[in-house]
């Protein structure tokens, strides 16, 4: 089952969408992908008690593509899992902060919690994004996830920030209502090759906690437009899952 179209303009001063063949340096690819575009609708409305998905069907570029180079510290150490932290936040266990600088005597070494990382990402991006949820059985109602999302989308609602690629990164956003009368796109075409499609396997439900999956798609930019494949769809490559350790 699927609903109906809804479509988003989210603009933004910063964005890095990395492209994983770039390995240590980020950099970003010239448009959003469809994993990122899902973050942000997923951010607006979703629920794990839920069984759909959304599904990007077009990304629409309306500012021009341009690049800007940046360097940022980052931590080297990981995030622990969900339950640490939730057991830091009910105070049944200490607190044990990721340092990002330090001395001999807290580390027992001159060794740094972070690390600089050249970051190529893009500048004053502004898109213009429709998708539709897509339910994985016959029983939810539709309409009302429709009517809740344009709702809450409509009144600049959502659960979390929406990002570009980096929580450090905003998104904004605004409910496109009037679909007839829209800003042109850019006049630009561009071959990007293989562009990562979700790292995710959203035909499964409770795909928030699955594990990495990871599908790439060939991403062909037409007079500005970003046609997305439906994730079923034969253009759309998916891989095994990834092992917990990768």
């Amino acid at each position: 089952m699927r609903g109906k179209s809804h479509c988003l303009r989210i603009w933004g001063d910063l964005a890095c969408f990395t492209r994983p063949e770039m390995k240590v340096e980020r950099y970003s690819y010239p448009v959003i992908t469809p994993s990122a575009a899902r973050g942000i609708f997923d951010a607006i409305y979703f629920k794990k008690t839920y069984n759909f998905y959304w599904q990007i069907e077009k990304i629409e570029i309306l500012s021009p593509i341009k690049y800007i180079a940046l360097r940022r510290n980052e931590v080297k150490d990981k995030a622990p899992g969900h339950s640490k932290i939730l057991a830091w936040a009910e105070g049944k266990e200490a607190i044990e902060p990721q340092w990002a600088d330090g001395t001999k005597a807290l580390f027992g070494n001159d060794t740094k919690g972070r690390t600089q990382r050249q970051t190529t990402a893009l500048k004053n991006v502004h898109y213009r994004i429709h998708a539709h949820i897509v339910c994985r059985d016959n029983s939810s109602n539709i309409k009302t996830f429709d009517a809740q999302f344009e709702r809450r989308a409509a009144q600049g609602k959502c659960f979390y920030q929406p990002s570009f690629g980096c929580r450090e990164f905003p998104a904004f956003f605004e409910l496109v209502q009037d679909t007839e009368n829209l800003p042109p796109t850019i006049t630009q075409d561009m071959d990007t090759g293989w562009m990562l499609y979700d790292v995710f396997d959203l035909a499964t439900a409770n795909t928030s906690s699955a594990k990495a999956s990871i599908s790439v798609f060939h991403a062909l930019i037409q007079q500005g437009v970003l046609d997305i494949p439906a994730y079923s769809s034969e253009a759309v490559k998916k891989s095994v899952e990834v092992p917990e350790y990768a």
